[in-house]
């Protein structure tokens, strides 16, 4: 598995926590087949853990960027591929077009037609706030 699956992956089991699934060992072996020592498991599991974790926090920070939107109001696959891409940018890690393209295609692949481009325009003016936050050019 390589990152963008891993990224996925971890969209697909933070979409079955929120929907009340606990994204266990049976749903990350039998339903995504993944295995425990998997490249890029260990990614997957701490940006889903990571989600789970903080999704208070997230949710806060998403919010303002929504626009017309209520957290509530978006779809739980655009939720979930919102809250993922949050994260992973507040972590800092990854380059913030590289989280936004892969946001993007998962909105595209999995969500409705015009999910994609609002996805890559709530997290690229998020993406800003946070580099002025952190003093970044």
């Amino acid at each position: 598995m390589d990152r963008t699956m891993a990224r996925a992956h971890a969209m697909k089991l933070i979409y079955e926590w929120e929907m009340g699934g606990d994204g266990g060992e049976e749903t990350r072996v039998d339903l995504l087949e993944v295995k425990p020592n998997e490249h890029e498991a260990d990614f997957m599991n701490r940006m889903a853990e990571g989600v789970q974790a903080h999704a208070g926090e997230i949710d806060g920070r998403l919010a303002p960027f929504l626009r017309g939107w209520t957290i509530e109001r978006l779809t739980r696959v655009d939720l979930a591929i919102l809250r993922l891409a949050v994260y992973e940018l507040t972590l800092n890690e990854t380059p913030a077009s590289v989280v936004i393209n892969e946001a993007v295609e998962l909105a595209n692949q999995y969500s409705t037609d015009k999910a994609g481009a609002f996805v890559n325009g709530v997290l690229g003016n998020l993406a800003r706030a946070l580099e002025d936050e952190r003093g970044e050019v």
